[in-house]
């Protein structure tokens, strides 16, 4: 009897056991049904995925123009921007010619907005200031982002030959902190600005010749006056 009642208890469990599995089933799929997005909703948030990224100038045309981007870069937000502004105009050639020549420090960057505690030096007289500097980091996160830039151009079929920094632009990225740890203190709290960095390439225009200037005659009072009374005159 002792037997017979353990297997009837047993096979009780059992059916128990599988009947609450099948209710926890049941209450999953209906989870997952309610949760399921709609086919539509889905298709649309992959195809915005995989979309390119938003470019601050929005009039230049995509498929005449080259463009590179650079996201939360750790280098000098202030610098990154005077040397920017340095090669924003630039023909592609002459931009990367100067930018390696600012890592060789043979040529300066002139400061401008951000001069502060900038010593003075000859090398900004060909830009018209006296205060310079040689961000040499700056200057190498810009010369990858301009050839970068070069081989999306090359990839789509435009004349390297005659590209030039359309549009450059700088924005600060959300400053962060680095510790540098000590022996007798725990760590020194450093403050640092990264930076977002975007460009633009596109081909420049043919250079037209420019008009001979017309020599511009120089009248006196006396000869205006004559030319006045004709002119009267002849009214």
């Amino acid at each position: 009897m002792a037997s017979v009642r353990a297997r009837l208890g047993q096979r009780a469990k059992s059916e128990k056991n599988r009947t609450n599995l099948g209710n926890l089933a049941l209450a999953v799929d209906d989870e997952k049904r309610q949760h399921q997005p709609d086919t539509e909703d889905h298709r649309l948030f992959i195809a915005n995925s995989f979309k390119m990224v938003r470019y601050a100038a929005q009039e230049i045309e995509n498929a005449k123009s080259a463009r590179a981007r650079g996201s939360y870069l750790r280098v000098s937000f202030k610098n990154t921007r005077e040397t920017a502004q340095a090669v924003n105009g630039m023909k592609l050639s002459k931009a990367l010619v100067y930018l390696e020549n600012v890592t060789k420090k043979s040529m300066a960057v002139p400061m401008r907005r951000y001069a502060g505690s900038t010593g003075r030096t000859a090398q900004g007289k060909q830009f018209g200031v006296s205060k310079a500097r040689w961000p040499v980091k700056s200057a190498e996160h810009l010369l990858d982002l301009l050839r970068n830039a070069e081989a999306n151009a090359d990839s789509k079929g435009l004349d390297t030959s005659l590209l030039q920094v359309s549009r450059i632009q700088v924005n600060q990225a959300p400053k962060a902190r680095r510790r540098t740890y000590r022996g007798s203190y725990p760590y020194d709290d450093q403050q640092f600005s990264p930076c977002h960095i975007e460009l633009i390439l596109t081909e420049a225009n043919e250079e037209v010749a420019k008009a001979a200037p017309k020599e511009a005659v120089r009248l006196s009072s006396r000869q205006r006056g004559s030319q006045l009374r004709r002119a009267l005159i002849e009214a």
